[in-house]
């Protein structure tokens, strides 16, 4: 009589599942098994723990894009470009972060929030941007080093693509890749590093993940930022639960942090 599947297929047959969905095919497959290894330890069976694994993914990620039409919006980005006017390129940058909520967020305050947080730091030539989304289109309005080198994480493959397509197209140096942060933090020297309302969304997978990150990235400044509002606009507290956190986060490390303040973001730039 057979006995039970062990965990290795029965992780394997997640991963493989969760990959097959119509959301998650992109997903970086690291995730998806570092996540689904969780839920299969809490669940009652293979099927709740796809079921808990694709609502994590969507907790996590899926729930802040809309669409994913990464050859239309390159198409878009490609015909601004070559229009030679500087304005219509901004106005498709504009437009494309649009489709995913946490850039959507910033777009109203967009110039004054890189101009505020990055004006006391020196011009940087290496970026890492972690849990990066669509923020990379926002690159015509951060203060960089003419020469720059920009370094994109996330958790989708289609979008790290359409990114390594738009870093390109906007003749700027680095790559864009789809990664798990928490197993494969970028071990490179940056200047700044930017970490970008994530450490909400990967503290979901790991509790640690924020204290880790800001102890194990590589850089010399980091740019730090919690979400103001819910996605559904409610504030309910969160600017303040979220500062308490950071502060706990950095207790006790010989850092200097400058905090800022935006309508929908809570930002500190910290120098290492």
């Amino acid at each position: 009589m057979a006995g039970p599947p062990d965990s290795t297929s029965q992780l394997d047959a997640l991963v493989q599942a969760v990959l097959a969905s119509q959301n998650y095919h992109s997903a970086c497959p690291d995730v998806v098994r570092d996540i689904g290894a969780r839920e299969l330890a809490k669940r009652r069976n293979l099927p709740e723990a796809i079921k808990a694994t694709k609502a994590k993914l969507h907790q996590i990620g899926g729930a802040y894009l809309t669409g994913g039409q990464y050859a239309r919006w390159l198409a878009e980005l490609t015909q601004a470009q070559q229009s030679g006017e500087s304005s219509a390129f901004l106005d498709a940058c504009k437009r494309v972060m649009g489709y995913h909520s946490s850039t959507r967020e910033r777009l109203p305050i967009l110039e004054q929030f890189y101009a505020s947080t990055l004006a006391d730091m020196p011009p940087a030539r290496v970026v890492l941007d972690l849990a990066c989304g669509l923020n990379p289109l926002a690159l015509p309005w951060i203060p960089l080093a003419g020469d720059v080198e920009y370094y994109a994480y996330d958790l989708y493959e289609d979008m790290a693509d359409f990114l390594n397509g738009f870093l390109a197209l906007a003749q700027v140096r680095g790559r864009a890749e789809a990664c798990h942060l928490l197993q494969h933090c970028p071990t490179r020297h940056a200047d700044l590093a930017l970490l970008l309302k994530a450490i909400p969304c990967l503290e979901q997978v790991d509790p640690r993940a924020g204290l880790r990150l800001l102890e194990i990235v590589n850089a010399d400044y980091l740019l730090v930022s919690f979400p103001a509002q819910s996605l559904g606009g409610r504030k309910k507290g969160m600017a303040q639960n979220y500062e308490a956190h950071f502060y706990q986060l950095v207790a006790e490390r010989p850092w200097t942090i400058q905090r800022f303040e935006f309508s929908t973001e809570l930002a500190f730039l910290v120098t290492r």
